[in-house]
């Protein structure tokens, strides 16, 4: 896909991904509101910018993988995908219908095209990654591994058994996003089980630690490219974001965790996207 530079064509991009999140959401009276709009930059910048893949061809085998380990933030994988060519923009609003392809959590079963696994049980998506890291590794192929996590589901034990292997094996083609936006579904991650020092605890197993703002489309072209060109070593990027991020009113609010707008509060949460 034809890689975008333009800082400000991105940033649109990610406000229109935004908007489909909540009115997808709406439409399906369920989902995952705070965390879908936390990661709608890295998913744009990924998807626009840094992954090597061709929505025409969306089963070509060179082409770079995403794991979603968090699936529960599906509407936003699904609305890049969407904007990204790999499905109609209309089927957005079919999100959690009986039938549908786009399931409240992704499964690959359904046939959308640009999902590489089902997921949704937290803290398995690193070790799926290293799965297919060490695969093309094997297979001397030249595709980056990419691996999008919660700062709770590290919490998971499976995720550091994961870090681990990875480090034993030097998967340098695997890269780990971390959106730390420091809540939960139960409130804040101090609260529930202190994460810090976490990136001392990532350099402990061996891991690449790059540290960015999770809402800077330029920061974030900058560490996902010096990741994918890291030698020796799996990189992780702690991306530093707001749970809700564009709704002032819900922003950092962990009751909007999984709950979905009311159509008087998408129309609002609407007005906010566009004057933030």
């Amino acid at each position: 896909m034809k890689q975008i530079d333009n800082i400000e064509e991105l940033r649109k991009i990610s406000k229109e991904i935004r908007k489909d999140v909540l009115t997808s959401i709406n439409a399906a009276g369920s989902g995952h509101t705070g965390g879908s709009l936390g990661l709608a930059d890295v998913f744009t910048v990924l998807y626009f910018n840094v992954l090597n893949h061709d929505p025409e061809n969306p089963n070509w085998a060179d082409r770079d993988r995403l794991v979603l380990s968090i699936g529960h933030v599906a509407p936003v994988h699904y609305a890049t995908l969407a904007r990204a060519g790999y499905f109609p923009l209309k089927e957005l609003k079919t999100l959690r219908k009986l039938g549908s392809r786009l399931q409240g959590h992704p499964g690959k079963d359904h046939g959308l095209p640009g999902l590489e696994l089902s997921s949704g049980s937290l803290g398995q998506g690193l070790s799926i990654a290293v799965g297919m890291a060490l695969s093309a590794k094997i297979d001397k192929k030249d595709r980056q591994i990419f691996s999008i996590h919660g700062d709770g589901e590290l919490q998971e034990g499976s995720i550091w058994e994961a870090a681990m292997s990875a480090s034993h094996h030097k998967l340098d083609n695997i890269t780990a996003i971390i959106d730390r936006n420091h809540v939960q579904i139960d409130g804040k991650t101090t609260d529930v089980m202190k994460l810090e020092s976490l990136s001392d605890k990532w350099k402990s197993f061996g891991w690449n630690v790059i540290n960015c703002n999770g809402h800077d489309h330029n920061d974030l072209i900058n560490v996902l490219n010096e990741a994918k060109n890291y030698k020796g070593k799996p990189s992780v990027i702690i991306a530093e974001t707001i749970m809700g991020k564009g709704v002032k009113s819900i922003e950092n609010n962990h009751t909007w965790h999984g709950k979905a707008p009311s159509d008087e509060e998408l129309e609002n949460f609407v007005l906010q996207l566009e004057i933030y």
